[in-house]
């Protein structure tokens, strides 16, 4: 792993409420335990606002250091991992937003926990992508907009939750939008049971005339297109961060495997030294990108996160293939994981989605 980011007194902080809190819950959460109190203990620790000013809450630090929170959370679950990223997510984008309203309204409690919010934005990215159509639409009433539509699966939601997504103008453009927990028209239904990540929090959003008043739009349909260009970068590069914790797990996992198999483990692809090699690499890349920003080059980005994805289900196949049978079991760290990495290739933007946008950007830049 290349240094830390992060000061000792916060990373030892986070280490121990991992430790208290998070690692005795994991089995329960695998099997749809919200952690609500992790979430909750991590925002007093500034878990969710790394990247933050200091002034408006957060601990002055950089996207890099949100990479690694995500990724120390990671290497111990998965599941927790992607509802501190939905919630980081969620401060990034108001941190975005020039409504400094919405921002003085949600911004502090985000960042400290006391406020939980889940990331609508998966059906909005695929769109922009030419992958499938918008489910929400907009119209404009007075100052404010009533929206409607249905969102098939929004996580890191329950009750008192905020909902951030994205709607099409019946006008034409755009308009990105929060919705408190309670709005009249808005209600949560149930998902089918997933493979894994049950305990994230993830409910159907239905919006049925709901009302979105100027003040809880993040960015309306003159500013949109910069808008998404701001927080793209931040959006896809600590979603690496799962993918960096559960590969660091992984290591973790075959290391110990070794001290009684590696005499036939040898045998097996992806090493440990292999695996940390391109970790560390990874990582180093991750971290450079992170520190520029908004500025960090699109294509680059693109192409370190669908690097995660690959390796994480590298990893996670290697770890439980040098487990062995003990890898198999229903209670393993190596099975779960394996499911964890499954999911960092399939949540928005997936692995094929990433590969689709490389390709159209690298043909863009060869022509």
């Amino acid at each position: 792993m290349t240094e830390s980011t992060l000061p000792a007194a916060l990373r030892d902080g986070i280490d121990q409420l991992i430790a208290d809190t998070l690692a005795p819950q994991v089995e329960a959460i695998d099997h749809g335990q919200f952690p609500e109190a992790f979430l909750r203990a991590l925002g007093r620790l500034g878990g969710f606002g790394a990247a933050l000013p200091i002034a408006q809450g957060g601990l002055g630090l950089d996207l890099a250091a949100q990479v690694e929170i995500i990724a120390q959370v990671a290497r111990t679950c998965g599941t927790t991992a992607f509802t501190v990223w939905c919630q980081s997510s969620c401060v990034w984008y108001l941190r975005q937003s020039h409504n400094t309203a919405a921002q003085a309204r949600y911004l502090p409690a985000l960042a400290r926990g006391e406020l939980l919010a889940g990331t609508g934005m998966s059906n909005a990215v695929k769109h922009l992508a030419g992958i499938e159509r918008i489910n929400l639409r907009a119209r404009r009433e007075g100052t404010g907009y009533r929206v409607n539509g249905a969102l098939p699966w929004v996580s890191n939601l329950g009750p008192g939750h905020l909902l951030i997504a994205a709607a099409a103008l019946d006008e034409g453009g755009y308009l990105m939008f929060a919705v408190p927990s309670g709005a009249e028209g808005s209600t949560l239904r149930a998902c089918p049971s997933f493979s894994g990540l049950e305990g994230s929090g993830t409910y159907g959003v239905h919006l049925r005339n709901v009302l979105v008043p100027a003040d809880d739009v993040l960015a309306d349909a003159e500013d949109f297109c910069a808008y998404m260009q701001r927080i793209k970068p931040g959006f896809l590069l600590t979603q690496i961060g799962m993918g960096v914790g559960l590969v660091q797990a992984s290591i973790d996992t075959i290391h110990a495997a070794n001290r009684r198999l590696q005499h036939v483990n040898c045998y097996l692809d992806d090493q440990e030294d292999d695996l940390a090699r391109e970790l560390h690499a990874l990582l180093s890349t991750t971290q450079a990108l992170a520190r520029q920003d908004q500025a960090a080059p699109l294509l680059s980005v693109l192409r370190a996160r669908a690097q995660g994805s690959e390796l994480s289900l590298r990893a996670t196949q290697s770890a439980a293939l040098h487990a062995g049978a003990a890898g198999y079991l229903m209670s393993s760290p190596a099975q779960r994981r394996l499911r964890e990495a499954l999911f960092v290739a399939i949540v928005t933007p997936a692995l094929k989605h990433l590969r689709k946008e490389i390709q159209a950007l690298e043909a863009l830049q060869a022509a």
